[in-house]
């Protein structure tokens, strides 16, 4: 029977399903709506169209993706694309040094600002030296900075790309990272998004997209966002607590598992009663589901945050036994728990706060040895964990941000936001590693060889799982072409 101290009496039987008085119901109803909702839509289009069956389009090199993003954008020119020219130059305008023809350069156009940030004075602030060493590491030799020594070690797994850029030089590059678009345009379905669109379930007691860490600003759903793919694509946010592993999962009341079995199974009956009282309503049909996830999610996930049931090794591997690298630490060691058990997509957001806390425009020294320290041995003991467990073959791992840092000093130790050329890399499934793809400019200003749009880090992944993004497109919702990316075909294995 339902708890009338929860439920506002004198509800029908369709109002009643229609609320969330199951306690997880909240959880998961961010994933409600199902596919039947966008298959009408193709029952009115002219195209032929049809709505993705699950399947992919071609066979997968890859089936699930962890997605790793530093909020604040770290700096690409003291992490993975060393740059000697800048101490050589320290201290003059880049219009008084050598390469002062980055000022002239046709790519500056490439920028639509969200709020001012005058690109005339950027341009004009003194270079600004390299702020740590870099070293080369494993046998391909690939020069990694002195903050990331635990990544170094794992560089032959890693393709490098050192060529990225996209056109917000604010914190929405966040955003337009996710989705391809500028955040000035408005919400769209994120990369997420479209994975679970695409593919069917892999598993029924998780759900296919799951994102952890700090969420992006409240606009768009946080960075979860799946728009007009339906509510049910968007991604759920986890929150990492061993202790108290899904505080919106557990009844007001205590309630043995016998009692939440008969109460699911009841709500189960009633709802499929109603489902043949309204055929067409597909919320309703979504909310059954999502019901459903609900009621199994309360034995998953508390099971899938028992991180005390791995081996003391592993727990060292991704830092869980020091202060500084436990919360990183236990967000990759779920992340690998999550793919094991068939999550599709997991997302993992690193840096508090509204711009994201490598967000470095003072004391960048200080910011980046602080924050690098807080990921490497995490990162590095993820990429050994899915490597050793046979995993990594089949999963993407991708390390980003939204963009890189300046040239020029920002104040008297810091770098302003770089849109323009920055770095981020992926490895495991389907990608070559021990490679350093494309390159900016002697000062790291310009991406200048095989220069990638964000998307087309998204065109990649697609690919790698199998899909084509053309033929998800819904009719009606007609993508820009730089929505869909290009294939990186040279980091392919």
């Amino acid at each position: 029977m339902h708890d009338h101290s929860h439920c506002v009496p004198g509800l029908t039987r369709r109002s009643f399903l229609a609320s969330a008085c199951m306690g997880l119901a909240s959880v998961a109803m961010e994933a409600s709506l199902q596919r039947d909702r966008v298959a009408g839509a193709a029952d009115e289009a002219d195209s032929g169209w049809v709505p993705p069956d699950g399947r992919p389009h071609r066979a997968p090199r890859a089936k699930q993706v962890i997605w790793m993003m530093m909020r604040g954008g770290f700096s690409h020119l003291e992490t993975f694309d060393p740059k000697p020219e800048l101490t050589i130059h320290a201290g003059k305008t880049l219009g008084e040094s050598p390469h002062k023809y980055v000022l002239e350069s046709s790519f500056l156009k490439n920028v639509r600002e969200q709020v001012a940030n005058n690109i005339i004075d950027k341009t004009k602030a003194r270079i600004f030296p390299t702020q740590i060493g870099f070293q080369r590491g494993g046998q391909s030799g690939i020069e990694v900075s002195d903050w990331f020594p635990q990544m170094r070690n794992c560089v032959d797994d890693l393709a490098i790309i050192r060529s990225m850029w996209t056109g917000d030089n604010n914190h929405g590059a966040q955003m337009q990272f996710l989705t391809g678009r500028h955040v000035l345009d408005g919400c769209f379905p994120t990369l997420g998004a479209w994975v679970q669109y695409g593919l069917a379930a892999q598993g029924d007691s998780l759900p296919q997209f799951i994102s952890m860490g700090p969420p992006l600003d409240l606009q768009c759903n946080g960075g979860v966002d799946s728009d007009y793919l339906g509510p049910e694509h968007a991604g759920i946010l986890l929150k990492i607590d061993p202790d108290n592993p899904l505080p919106f999962a557990k009844p007001a009341r205590p309630v043995t598992a016998a009692s939440a079995q008969t109460k699911s199974e009841l709500l189960g009956r009633l709802n499929r009663l109603a489902a043949k009282e309204y055929p067409t309503d597909a919320s309703l049909r979504a909310r059954m589901q999502s019901y459903e996830l609900a009621f199994r999610m309360q034995t998953a996930v508390p099971e899938l945050l028992k991180f005390d049931s791995e081996t003391p090794e592993v727990r060292k591997l991704y830092g869980l036994d020091q202060e500084v690298t436990r919360p990183f630490g236990q967000q990759l060691l779920a992340a690998r728990r999550m793919v094991e058990r068939g999550v599709r997509f997991v997302q993992i957001f690193h840096g508090d706060g509204a711009a994201g806390a490598w967000d470095a425009h003072s004391a960048l020294r200080q910011n980046h040895t602080t924050m690098c320290a807080q990921v490497d041995l995490p990162i590095a003991g993820l990429l050994q964990d899915l490597k050793q467990r046979g995993l990594l073959d089949e999963t993407i791992v991708v390390f980003g941000t939204e963009f890189g840092r300046t040239p020029g000093v920002q104040g008297t130790d810091g770098r302003d936001h770089h849109n323009y050329g920055f770095s981020i890399w992926m490895a495991g499934g389907g990608i070559r590693g021990g490679i350093v793809h494309g390159a900016t400019d002697e000062l790291g200003f310009h991406a200048v060889e095989d220069r990638h749009f964000v998307t087309d880090v998204h065109a990649t992944i697609l690919h790698l799982l199998g899909l084509d993004s053309r033929r998800l497109e819904i009719p009606g919702r007609k993508r820009l072409e730089i929505e869909h990316g290009q294939v990186i075909h040279q980091i392919l294995s």
